[in-house]
């Protein structure tokens, strides 16, 4: 498959090009990050919670101190970028940019789902932990560290994911200072204890995932037990099952964390059912 763009739709200018540059080289976007973006996954051709990706835009934007975003024109460019490309599945991108002179740039690219994820859901994945240098208490009192807020400043993001695969890991998990879970680059983890499940809490700096809200309304719709919390790297190393949720990658069962087994080394029911009833909230 292909690895070019399936389409770009930008603000003022509708269904473009997208292999034109449409980012001017002085936007701070380009000169220093600042910019905000979401990313959700296309079924079919339908977009998963266009509405809810663009309030946490709206959110993120204003943490950044950037003009609050068109979300109206945002949503109706969606549309666009989707129009021509039949029942497809799919990642888009909203990103939100301050400009360079002449206003903020929105627009919504369409790229490919990355290949292998449906394999590797099968296989499970490895986490490798990565201890951050501040706390939990400190993460939370700091405003200024960005902590839930999807910006495109995501290099040390891409860092830590880049660490865990030269140590023979698919991704990696963030630890506060005191070895507290956190969340994994760009996905939230949850694990399985005594037949409830866990997740850390939002209190502790991570992001709202909208797959992660997704995943509490089924587990309370399957009346699962559900805590959110501070919980130690050892909680989730015991635990029967542990996994990740995001947009793009779903529900991925993790059978392994710095080498080591997570339950019986294979993904687990609690895992399957989670990715059952998201596709079912998706009409997938």
């Amino acid at each position: 498959m292909s690895r070019d763009p399936l389409a770009l739709a930008v603000l003022g200018h509708g269904l473009v090009d997208p292999r034109r540059p449409w980012l001017r080289a002085d936007d701070e976007a380009v000169l220093r990050g600042r910019a905000a973006f979401e990313t959700l996954r296309v079924y079919g051709g339908r977009p998963f919670r266009v509405a809810e990706h663009l309030d946490r835009l709206v959110r993120s934007a204003e943490v950044l101190e950037l003009e609050a975003p068109d979300a109206t024109g945002l949503a109706a460019l969606v549309g666009e970028a989707l129009a021509g490309l039949g029942g497809v599945d799919a990642v888009l991108r909203l990103v939100w940019t301050p400009g360079a002179g002449d206003g903020p740039t929105g627009f919504a690219l369409v790229t490919p789902l990355q290949e292998g994820l449906d394999a590797m859901r099968a296989r499970g994945i490895e986490l490798a932990t990565l201890q951050l240098a501040i706390g939990t208490t400190a993460r939370q009192a700091s405003p200024w560290l960005l902590a839930g807020v999807k910006s495109t400043s995501y290099a040390v993001n891409m860092a830590a994911q880049h660490e865990a695969r030269k140590r023979g890991a698919d991704d990696a998990l963030f630890l506060s200072l005191e070895g507290i879970a956190l969340e994994c680059p760009t996905s939230n983890v949850w694990f399985v204890e005594e037949g409830v499940l866990h997740t850390p809490g939002l209190d502790l700096g991570i992001l709202a995932g909208v797959t992660r809200e997704a995943l509490l309304a089924a587990a309370a719709e399957a009346r699962m037990e559900v805590e959110q919390g501070a919980y130690p790297r050892r909680r989730l190393a015991a635990a029967a099952e542990v996994f990740t949720s995001s947009s793009v990658r779903e529900v991925m069962p993790v059978v392994r964390i710095d080498g080591a087994a997570v339950g019986d080394g294979c993904p687990g029911p609690v895992a399957a059912a989670m990715q059952a009833a998201l596709r079912r909230a998706a009409g997938a």
